[in-house]
């Protein structure tokens, strides 16, 4: 069977791609896809992505975490964010976590509503991923979350990773996924150093949460793949 694999570069073309019989995998390095990897990993039942910081209040009365971030940061009032910290055993192990971020969950709505399947990305999963999109008899489509609508670095960076390791089990690519591959080849030796140049991660170093940064670009330190069920993140 020939398998079809692109990267789209901004939720924004999203509209672009042809995704009712494809897997997309949704990017949202720094830091929701890496933090709801972490999360899942540790033992939460699940996360569940909503849209609006308002919409989780729905979902208040119901004994869940209920984390909110907005610009990087913790919106005033929620028990977390979106820090890989707040997503340790302790924290969320047997507990459903409700989740809205600036990037990451929208991209999660937008693929949700068309794609065959969707699930998530980041370093910290990344060979178990791979190893399992290989196993699968579908396109798949590499979706980064960007920074409100707009192409990042760190993303693309991710999904140029994806790409040099499963290239091999697939026939067709786009464009975007031969650049973001060229864009991990430079960087792969040093992640960090690299991203340096990237606009989100002076965001966050002014937000002083490097921390977070260097954690989110760890390797495989996770087994679990996020699937979204319905409504809800749960591991695969």
């Amino acid at each position: 069977m020939e398998k079809r694999l692109e990267v789209c570069l901004t939720p924004a073309l999203l509209d672009l791609y042809a995704i009712e019989d494809s897997i997309v995998v949704v990017i949202d390095i720094l830091r929701a896809t890496s933090s709801i990897v972490y999360g899942i990993n540790n033992g939460a039942n699940a996360i569940i992505p909503v849209a609006q910081v308002e919409d989780c209040l729905m979902y208040a009365e119901q004994g869940y975490l209920l984390a909110a971030e907005r610009n990087g940061e913790v919106v005033e009032g929620y028990d977390f964010g979106n820090s890989p910290f707040s997503y340790t055993n302790e924290k969320v192990g047997g507990k459903t976590v409700v989740l809205t971020t600036t990037n990451g969950t929208k991209a999660m709505h937008l693929a949700n509503s068309r794609a065959y399947q969707v699930v998530l990305g980041s370093f910290l999963n990344l060979d178990s991923l791979c190893d399992w999109l290989t196993a699968q008899h579908k396109n798949v489509l590499l979706l980064c979350a960007g920074w409100k609508d707009n192409f990042n670095l760190e993303d693309t960076l991710f999904a140029g990773a994806v790409v040099s390791k499963i290239r091999n089990d697939f026939t067709h690519f786009d464009d975007s996924s031969v650049a973001a591959e060229d864009i991990y080849q430079l960087a792969k030796d040093d992640l960090r150093a690299y991203l340096h140049k990237s606009s989100h991660s002076h965001r966050l170093a002014a937000l002083n949460i490097e921390e977070d940064v260097k954690f989110c670009l760890q390797l495989n330190i996770c087994n679990a793949i996020p699937v979204l069920l319905g409504e809800r993140l749960v591991a695969l």
